[in-house]
């Protein structure tokens, strides 16, 4: 008979443990959005800022660069930027959720 109440009660624990990891995943998810991150390219000409979900919220460019003719590297220099920023957003949001999750008991491999 206590073994099914015992039962029952680590049942709960593991819920209580859920929601908050839930709850926790959820604030580290919104605090992502919140965190930027900068890439650049053509040694600093091109600065792309991303949050760390990897969504691209600035963009800065060298006015030297604003010329007809120098089009095509401008582009490809925006891309490299922004690439370099998703690249850091990435890195930015796994670290971000492991410190968030650290104090989770979490089966091995869940945040690797």
């Amino acid at each position: 008979m206590f073994d099914g109440l015992k039962n029952m009660a680590d049942i709960g624990k593991l819920m209580s443990q859920a929601k908050e990891m839930q709850a926790k995943a959820l604030e580290a998810q919104e605090a992502l959005e919140h965190i930027h991150v900068e890439g650049s390219s053509g040694a600093g000409m091109v600065t792309a800022t991303a949050n760390a979900k990897g969504k691209l919220v600035g963009l800065a460019i060298d006015p030297s660069l604003l010329k007809p003719e120098d089009a095509e590297v401008v582009q490809d220099l925006i891309v490299a930027a922004i690439s370099a920023a998703q690249e850091k957003a990435g890195v930015r949001a796994q670290e971000e959720m492991q410190k968030m999750m650290g104090d989770m008991p979490l089966p091995p491999g869940l945040m690797g």
